[in-house]
């Protein structure tokens, strides 16, 4: 079975017009999705090529013509899947947070679905802890380590600040 490399949330009342949005911008960046079984209401899981590449296009194009995104959320790229198991999710983002150099502002992002062994302040206490950087900014972070937890299972990612599109910034 082919992993999601892309997650988008959206409103679980306008799925239909959420994925005909999802289309119609990719499509605007010569980008074409698969989209894969989702176990969670208002999230979409996608196999795209180069999932950062889309949203750092995508970022862009929200920048011109935000009316595009009014059914989308977040667009969130994955890099890898693993057990939700602390160690295992520990494990991985060890060998992802050689990435963020010593002088990078960073700070991990977090989401559960369908997940209930640990607290959210608990599970950020446990998988920063690996990280060795000092220059943590929740504000303007340069790297955002993002994880994605849906039931047993955490999808990750090290992005810069434009591999993420929140599409409820600026937003009225």
């Amino acid at each position: 079975m082919v992993d999601a490399n892309l997650l988008v949330t959206f409103d679980p009342s306008h799925a239909g017009s959420a994925k005909d949005e999802i289309d119609m911008v990719l499509k605007e960046i010569k980008k074409k999705a698969k989209h894969l079984d989702s176990e969670v209401d208002g999230l979409f899981k996608l196999n795209v090529a180069n999932p950062k590449g889309a949203v750092k296009s995508l970022n862009k194009l929200f920048a011109k013509k935000a009316e595009l995104f009014e059914k989308t959320c977040h667009w969130i790229p994955i890099d890898k899947w693993v057990k939700t198991s602390i160690k295992d999710m520990q494990k991985e983002i060890k060998k992802m947070q050689v990435k963020i150099k010593k002088t990078d502002k960073w700070k991990l992002s977090l989401a559960k679905r369908k997940y209930d062994k640990h607290g959210t302040m608990e599970l950020v206490m446990k998988l920063t802890e690996v990280i060795d950087k000092p220059n943590v900014d929740l504000k303007k972070p340069k790297k955002i380590m993002q994880v994605e937890i849906i039931g047993n299972k955490a999808g990750l990612a090290l992005l810069n600040s434009d591999e993420f599109l929140n599409t409820m910034t600026g937003k009225k």
